[in-house]
């Protein structure tokens, strides 16, 4: 056992995890874990991470700022695969190394999007919320099974949609900046335009991470151009998709319905929207399957050991 290093854990479910609790424990004997469930940023972050050199972080914000004030934080084990909230540049100048494993919890999300998918097609949130208003009334949807579905981005959560829409026999188009030829040759993908994709999709789902090249992406003049009739499914990042000109295509069309699991603000405060019949929200649940939040805790567990200095293309 390791009684060298101190480590603090940030995340709440992963201080809540009896497993996971142990798994660390059998390897550190000085943890401190966020057992008040504090939502941990800025001075409260520092003061919770002062004095402590490794540290397990989820949703935590990890800025040059926050990292400056902690001379002693040598390695961040990941928990989670979104490193958005970390400033990778600033840890990489500052010599702080991070351990961290790509689609730990590809399935649960991607299991998710696929839920989402059938889900709006055959306007489950709508029905289910007139029958709780006492209305019974059949609601005449679309089965998922041969529906062309678009991928904007197709790294290991694409990938794995990819995998779980085989059995509905889905025409699948596909964008992304890096050319995933093997994958797509046996896999049966086409790789298209971004334009191409959002015209010929009957269902949207975004997969991509939040940095410069995609905050927005999908803006209103993407919306306006999506078939009528066209799911939109984001389990990525908020900020992905204008939220403002979403409501408006839900409203006017035409796009038909969509389901978010992720907002650029969370919680989403804008209560139009979420009130949407043709929308349906979660509050980022897409790793939360108590196998992925276990793969994803053991990561952060080995990447306190197996780390590095950030460096370009881990997303891919």
């Amino acid at each position: 056992m390791n009684t060298q290093d101190k480590v603090a854990v940030c995340s709440r479910s992963f201080s809540r995890d009896p497993a996971l609790r142990e798994a660390l424990l059998a390897r550190y004997a000085n943890v401190t874990f966020n057992d008040a469930g504090q939502s941990l940023s800025g001075d409260g972050l520092v003061a919770f991470l002062e004095g402590h050199n490794k540290a397990i972080t989820a949703l935590e914000k990890i800025d040059e700022s926050i990292l400056a004030r902690l001379p002693d934080l040598e390695v961040i084990g990941k928990y989670g695969v979104g490193l958005d909230m970390i400033d990778l540049d600033a840890m990489a100048r500052m010599g702080k190394r991070i351990g961290w494993t790509g689609g730990v919890n590809k399935r649960s999300v991607a299991e998710l999007v696929v839920s989402f998918a059938i889900a709006m097609l055959r306007h489950v949130p709508a029905a289910n919320r007139e029958v709780l208003s006492g209305t019974w009334r059949q609601h005449v949807g679309g089965q998922l099974s041969g529906r062309t579905v678009g991928i904007v981005g197709c790294g290991h959560v694409g990938k794995e949609v990819v995998r779980l829409l085989k059995p509905f026999g889905c025409p699948v188009i596909a964008h992304d900046i890096v050319d995933y030829a093997e994958f797509y040759a046996a896999e049966g993908v086409r790789a298209v335009s971004l334009d191409e994709l959002i015209a010929r999709s009957d269902v949207i789902t975004l997969h991509v991470p939040h940095d410069a090249s995609t905050l927005g992406m999908i803006g209103r003049a993407q919306l306006a151009a999506m078939k009528p009739g066209c799911v939109l499914v984001n389990c990525a990042r908020g900020g992905i998709v204008d939220e403002v000109a979403l409501k408006d295509a839900l409203r006017d069309g035409p796009l038909a319905s969509a389901a978010f699991d992720v907002f650029a603000s969370e919680p989403p405060t804008d209560t139009e929207l979420l009130h949407l019949p043709n929308f349906l929200a979660t509050p980022h649940i897409g790793g939360s399957a108590r196998e992925a939040i276990f793969a994803m805790g053991m990561a952060a567990i080995e990447g306190l050991d197996d780390h590095a200095l950030p460096e370009p293309g881990w997303l891919s």
